[in-house]
Order: C-alpha cells, then structure tokens, then sequence
C-alpha cells in the first residue's frame, strides 16, 4: 500500500526515536480499525531509522493461547544477550522459551529478563521493538512486554504496539497512545490515484472514498474490485466485514489447488518456509500452486511467508469448508517435528480429527502439563479443554475438563473456569472428581471475592478430600477467617469443626503444626495454646533452611513468633521468608512478605530498614499493577509520627478496613500516642480490641499501647484488661520481650513509688532483647514518671537516653515527646545537623543503602524491577546530591 498523509504520526514516532537515541527510552500504543495504516505507519518509522535494530512480532490468532509465542519471535535474534542476565532470569527466559528446564517463572520475573535481554542488546545499538497486531497476541507475551514498555525511560529502547483498540489489549492501556484515524477525504483520493486506480471515474473514487470510511486497506480493496462504469462491490456491516468479504471473495476465485495451498498458509502461523514446502508435499501440492497469490500481493514470500493483511488470513481460513481445514492440519501435524515442537504438532493433530481419539486427547494433556510448567497456565487450559473435547470416556472427560478449570483460575480467568466446572458437571465425574469440583466451585468464589461465605464455602468444600489435602484448605480458609472482621463466636465455630472433622497427620509437617496452633490460639487460653504455637514456629524455623518451604504459610508462623514475642524468630521468619519469595519468584507473595519484614522491623527498632522493606514493596505492587495490604505502611509512618503519610495511606485503607482492621487501629493509637493525643488514641485501640476475634493477629505492643493510653488519657480502668492479657502472655511465654511488656505495664498502672521498681525491671528485661524501639519508650515512660514524681535529676538521665534512643531508631514522634519532657525541666536538647540523606527520594535512599551495602548494578535493578540504566541514572542523582562521585565514597558514609 502507498504511504501518504500521517505526518504528524511520523514526527511522534520520530520524536520517540531521538529521545531513545539520547538515552531516553520510551513507548507508545497506537490504535486504530482494522486497515487504517497502523502497519504501514510503523513500517515507514522504521524505514527512517538509521543504525538501528529493529525487532519485530505480529499476534496471529491461532498462537494467541501458546504463551510466550509472540515475544519469543520478537527476542529470537537478541537471545545470544541472555548470557549477561543474572542467572535466575537467564533461567526463566530459558524455560518460557522452551530452551531449558525449570519451574515455571513468574511474570515479572520473565518481564525484567526481557527488560534486561533488551538492555544489553542497546548497549551496542539502538532498539527498536514493534508488537503489531497486538489484539491477536497472546497474553502472557504483551504482560511482559508491557512490563518492559514501562521501565525503558532510562535505556536506547523504544517499544511500540499496534492494536485496534484500547479494549483488547488492556495489560497495554496504561501507555501512551497514538490514534490513527481514517483519511482525509482529499488525501484518500490521493491514495487512490497514487495505487494505479485512476482508471476509475472520478464520482466512482468519490463514492468508494464514502463507502470505505477513508479507511485505506479498504480504499485500495473496494477499488480493486470496482467495476470502472459502475459503484463498488460493497458488503454492508461495516468496514472490517466488508474488507473480509472483499478477501474472502478474491480467494473464492482461484484455482482450487492455490486456494488448498493458500488455506494451508493461514494455518500455519509461523510462516516457516521449509515446513509449509514439507506440508505441501503432503498435499501434493508445489511452490507454483501460491504463485499467483504471491504476484497479486495477498501473501508476501521472503524468510518467512506472510499475509499482506491479517484480515485475510482469518477470511482464508474461514472460508475453507470443515473438511479442508482437517486436510491442511493434518499435512502441518504430519511435516511437524515431534521431537522439536511437540505441542505444535499435537495442536494440529487436535484440529485435524472430528471425532473423539484417546490417543489425541492424551498427547494434548502431555502438552498441558509442558505449558504448565512454562508458566503457560492459558495454553494448558486451551490444551486440555480440547483434550476433554476428543476424550471418549466420560469420567474422564469430567476430570480433564477439572483440570482445564483449575488452570484458567491459575491464570486469572474466574468466570471461564466457572464455565469449564459447569461443563464436566454435566458429564459422569467419579467420587474424586466430584470432591475437586466442588473445591473448584468454592475456590472460585473464593477467588472473586474472599467474602465471609466464599471462604465458610471453602472449608466446606475441604471435607471431601484427602486428609493431607484437606488440612491445606482448612488453613487456608481459617488463616483467611481471622483477618476478617465477623460475628462473634463464628471463627470458633469453624476451629472446632476443623478440630473435630480432620484427623491429626503422624509425623506432623509444619503445616499442620501451624494449623493446629491456630486452632489452639482461638479455642485455648493463651498458657494452653503456647505450646502448640511454639511448635509451630520451630517447625517452620526448620524448614527456613530448605530451598523448597513455602512462603506464604510461613507468613502466618512469623505472626504466631510475634504473638509468642520471640522477635528472634519473628526476625529469621520475616527475613527468610522475604529470601524464598524472592528467590522462587513468587512475586504474588513478596510485597505481603516485604510487609510483614517491615512490620518486624518497626518492633526491632529499625524502622529505616523498614522503610527499605516498604519501598521495595511499594517497587513490586507497582511492577504488577497490585495493591497490596497497607498496615505495615501505616505503622511504620506512625513510629515516625509522619502524620502526612499517615492519612494518604488511611484513605487508601479505606476501603480494606475488614482485613487490615487491627493494624489501623494499632498505628493509629501509636501515632496518637506519640503525638500526645492520648484520648484519641485510646478510642481508636478500644475499638479494635473490642472487635477483635480472640487470637487474630493479636501482639502484646497492642495491648502495651492500649495501656499506656489508658493511662495518660487519665482512664486506667480501660487498661487493666489488656493489661491482665500481658500477664498471662508473660506467664505462658516467659520470654524478655513478653515479661517486659508486662512489667511496664504494671508500672503504668501502680498508683503509688512502687512504679519505679516496676519500670527498671522493664526496662532491664527490654535492655537484653532486640526490640530497641519500646526499649526506648520504657525509658520515656520512666522518665516522664520520675519528672511527674519531682525526681528531676533521675527523670533528665532517663529522658537524654530515650531521646537519643528515640532519634537513632527513627521514632520522631516520641523523640519530639521526649524533647517536650526535657523542656518542662528546663533543659532544650539541640537540634543537630540536618541529614544529608534528607535530600534523597525514598528511591534513590534505597539504592544508595543497597550500593553501600555492596550490592551490584544488576542486583538493584532486578530488586526494584528497573533497568540497570535506571540504576545508573538513581546513582548520578545520588552523587550529586551528597557531593560524592563514587560507589567507595558511598560505602564510607554508613548508611
């Protein structure tokens, strides 16, 4: 097709190519009907490129359900660049692309390798990456290349997408766009004239220009097919319709033999040359039967063959009668190589047949299981539901069809499983299969909506399992339960229902230990429940140094070691468990686990390397396009009495109030606390405790702070409940962390001189454990007591001490109250130097600790998902803003 009009598309595109030129990557998805110029467009871009690499995929319809399809075309010929990857994206390349075995990778795992596959390939030339046909990919490629689109700000990369709309590729609507519109009615006249149609009379070019819409695929077509004297052969039903009909029409006028030949080339999506010969052989086909299609411009022959118009490909292959389109699939499953594309070669066996064939249904589930392992769960659900199509036996069409659903959940399609769970309902499933079903049917909900039925339906739907199984789902369900905010007595409900349906498992995993320790902790007394809970985090400490534990139940053993106040554990838990997210890609688990590290290490006192956890985290929810819970967030602007910080991320909780409810009211009692508004804090942690279910993430810091409101809101009555909690956790768990708390709470609560001794055992129990931050807040709690006793020159040591403690922690709020206690005694502690690291983003903070901790370029870049051109640019920033100019000079500065 001639190329006119467009020019302020080609300066957007051009301007594109000179800011990645300079360094400054970027991407763009350009949008547009089916034959507007959106290829055409593209292609004139890349025509004014100089010494660039271009690499280039179009989404054909039949490969959308084969994952990774059309980023393995884009990457092919940079791949030789995966040697430079860090090993564990080199590895997840290497699997999606089925050039090495492994567990399937994440997404953005497969996402950064790209990032850096490309990355390395800029170093030497500028690339230039073009996804036409977006709609037609499959998913898995354009999450992945979008991740990659985001993250090129920094690097000689510009990526751009083609797609008709907005709509149908929404892993891509967070991207610039570029709308092309139909056009002008002059400048489709000038295409007509330019494409050798000016044999046509000048009201007929007017009239083809009114019908086609300045649509100019479909200019040139109608043109095409006009007669000179008279209108157009127009097909109503809109431009695209019309266009297929007008392709469909041009192929029903070949030679039989071309059209056989031609069908075959619309079924064959990777164009390969050499297996479309070897399939044609097989038909008794030759190379001159595409000849007249090759002259007239339908399909292109180079390397590979193409369609000049993917709407011709899908009009071919729709024309084709049933019969024909077997015919063709059989000759590419025969010409297919089993040994170097197995699943290839299976899909087209499955679309060659009519009738059920055992032998068929069970190559497609062994391909299934190969999708599956790629991370493909949308291809291993396509194969399978087509498996469960062709299989004979009914039972066992039930149970593929099973299978089939639970890979759509796993790749986030819900409702689509829903539709396969109601398809092999109606079949014959066999006792096993009617147990998944129904897990599936509840999994479902579950998944859509984690509501209090869904997850009462889940247990329910455990019973009929087998009782390794069963115990997973049950912990699953409860752990589930006891975030939510619910009617009294219904969470004890289910636990004795657990407690009395599953039976105990000899020797006991570490899961089961966990589920009976939560059992334990919601049907016994704290003394009672302690031990299993301390089973429970032993097992799990264990299984800390196994590759393979699992981080997501070992998130509930790091709640249980703080509810036991063995911050050791809670801290080797919280850490080991961030390690293994990390480490298997479990990017879905990594911002709770980066939390949940961050939430240890406000107890610990060190609340700027929380904020590193938080930033991270904030890096991974940003990378997926997730929210992820927010309390750790909360508390950590509350130690900081960051009250700013703390209603953005209130607001944001708002609407997470069931799940995250405790911990909002914890920070906002300790915000309030250190900020003096004791009352306030008090309400808000009453409110809490009241709601609270017994032993749901409950700490004794919670009850600490609800003590020490209670008392300076002059209202001790309301502490002495929590209070008697901290006694019987001191007695149950008799570790310094719990014996502490409760000392200082008593302290808070005797009226008379005997508080003193109360706070220096505190306080010398808080002095032997690693929990710095309420070590410092004894010594303020004993210092405001001795000043409000006139023992002024005690309460100024205890005073200087928790205001330096108080400082070094990062607890701003309650240094500022300390200040204020120093003040009523006439002393005014000064204010010190201004940070320098003050002027740094929460960014550029976390890569200055990670460089000065050692860390490489590469290792910063995969942990906060950028490029290590970004990593590069933070650093510039970072140099210039502390006046140093290198990595030592950073190591030297301790941060």
């Amino acid at each position: 097709m001639r190329f006119v009009a467009r020019q302020s598309e080609l300066r957007e595109l051009g301007a594109l190519a000179a800011a990645a030129a300079g360094g400054r990557g970027g991407a763009t998805l350009i949008v547009g009907e089916a034959g507007i110029g959106k290829s055409t467009l593209v292609q004139a871009a890349v025509e004014s490129l100089d010494g660039w690499r271009v690499l280039r995929a179009s989404g054909v319809e039949f490969e959308s359900e084969l994952p990774y399809a059309a980023l393995h075309h884009l990457c092919a010929p940079v791949l030789e660049y995966r040697r430079e990857l860090p090993a564990p994206q080199r590895l997840a390349l290497e699997t999606v692309f089925g050039l090495g075995a492994g567990a399937a990778p994440n997404p953005m795992l497969v996402g950064l390798a790209v990032l850096s596959l490309l990355g390395a390939a800029a170093q030497d030339v500028a690339v230039w990456c073009v996804l036409d046909d977006a709609q037609w990919s499959d998913e898995a490629s354009r999450q992945a290349l979008a991740f990659v689109a985001r993250r090129v700000g920094a690097d000689r990369i510009v990526m751009v997408f083609a797609a008709r709309d907005v709509a149908s590729v929404p892993e891509l609507d967070r991207l610039p766009r570029l709308a092309v519109a139909g056009l002008a009615a002059s400048e489709a006249l000038d295409l007509l004239r330019l494409s050798a149609l000016s044999n046509l009379d000048g009201p007929v070019l007017e009239r083809i220009v009114a019908e086609a819409g300045s649509n100019p695929l479909a200019l040139v077509e109608f043109a095409r097919d006009a007669d000179p004297l008279g209108l157009p052969n127009v097909v109503t039903g809109g431009v695209q319709g019309a266009l297929e009909a007008q392709f469909t029409r041009r192929v029903l006028r070949l030679p039989a033999r071309t059209r056989l030949a031609l069908v075959l080339a619309a079924a064959e999506p990777l164009g390969d040359i050499m297996l479309l010969r070897r399939a044609m052989t097989v038909l008794g086909l030759d190379a001159a039967d595409l000849t007249p299609v090759v002259e007239e411009g339908l399909v292109v022959a180079g390397p590979r063959l193409y369609f000049r118009h993917p709407l011709a490909r899908s009009a071919v292959y729709r024309s084709a009668d049933a019969r024909t389109r077997r015919q063709v699939h059989a000759a590419l499953a025969a010409a297919t190589s089993a040994d170097t594309d197995a699943d290839r070669r299976t899909w087209h066996r499955a679309n060659a047949v009519a009738v059920p064939d055992e032998s068929i249904a069970a190559e497609l589930e062994r391909s299934a299981v190969r999708a599956h392992a790629r991370g493909g769960f949308a291809a291993a659900s396509a194969f399978l539901e087509r498996s469960a199509q062709l299989t004979p036996d009914a039972s066992r069409r039930a149970g593929r069809l099973l299978s089939a659903a639970r890979a759509r959940l796993q790749s986030g399609a819900p409702e689509a499983a829903r539709e396969l769970v109601n398809q092999a309902r109606l079949g014959r499933p066999g006792t096993a299969d009617r147990a998944e079903l129904c897990l599936l049917d509840a999994m479902i909900d579950y998944h859509v909506s984690r509501s209090i039925p869904a997850t009462l339906a889940l247990a329910d739907a455990a019973e009929g399992l087998d009782p390794d199984r069963a115990r997973e789902i049950y912990l699953e369900a409860f752990a589930s339960l006891m975030f939510s905010i619910d009617e009294p007595g219904r969470l004890r409900r289910l636990a004795l229902r657990i407690q009395e349906r599953v039976p105990r498992r000899r020797p006991p995993r570490a899961v089961d230990l966990l589920l009976d320790a939560l059992l334990a902790q919601n049907l016994l007394p704290v003394d009672e429940a302690a031990p299993a809970m301390r089973r429970a985090v032993e097992a799990f400490l264990d299984q800390t140094r196994g590759a393979d534990a699992n981080p997501w139940w070992m998130e509930r053993a790091c709640v249980l070691s703080a509810d036991l106040c063995d911050e050791v554990a809670m801290e080797q838990l919280t850490d080991r468990q961030v390690e293994l997210a990390r480490a298997q890609g479990a990017y879905a688990i990594l911002p709770h686990a980066l939390r949940f590290q961050a939430a240890a290490r406000v107890m610990v006192g060190r609340i700027d390397d929380a904020a590193a956890s938080i930033i991270e985290a904030r890096a991974v929810d940003e990378a997926a396009g997730t929210t992820n819970l927010l309390g750790s967030d909360l508390t950590l602007a509350a130690w900081r009495g960051d009250t700013g910080r703390f209603r953005e991320v209130r607001e944001a909780l708002r609407d997470w109030a069931g799940v995250e409810f405790t911990a909002v009211f914890y920070a906002t009692g300790v915000l309030h606390n250190g900020l003096g508004g004791y009352e306030d804090a008090l309400d808000a942690l009453l409110v809490a405790r009241d709601r609270q279910q017994q032993g749901s993430y409950v700490v004794s810091a919670f009850h600490s702070e609800l003590v020490e409101a209670a008392v300076r809101a002059r209202r001790p009555e309301e502490g002495k409940l929590s209070a008697a909690w901290l006694e019987d956790l001191a007695r149950a768990s008799p570790t310094s962390w719990a014996v502490g708390a409760h000392l200082l709470a008593r302290a808070l609560l005797e009226p008379g001189l005997g508080a003193h001794e109360l706070y220096v055992g505190a306080i010398g129990r808080f002095a032997h454990t690693r929990v710095r931050g309420h070590y410092a807040r004894a010594r303020l709690l004993h210092g405001e007591w001795l000043r409000s006793v006139g023992r002024r020159a005690e309460a100024r040591v205890e005073l200087r001490a928790a205001h330096e403690l108080l400082k070094t922690v990062g607890a701003r709020a309650f240094a500022d109250r300390a200040v204020r206690e120093l003040a009523a005694i006439g002393e005014h502690p000064g204010v010190g130097e201004t940070d320098p690291l003050n002027a740094l983003t929460e960014r550029e903070l976390l890569v200055a600790r990670r460089v000065a901790s050692g860390a490489g370029t590469k290792e910063v870049a995969a942990l906060l998902f950028v490029s290590p051109r970004t990593v590069d640019a933070h650093l510039r920033n970072i140099y210039r803003k502390l006046g140093i100019t290198s990595r030592r000079q950073l190591r030297e500065l301790q941060l």
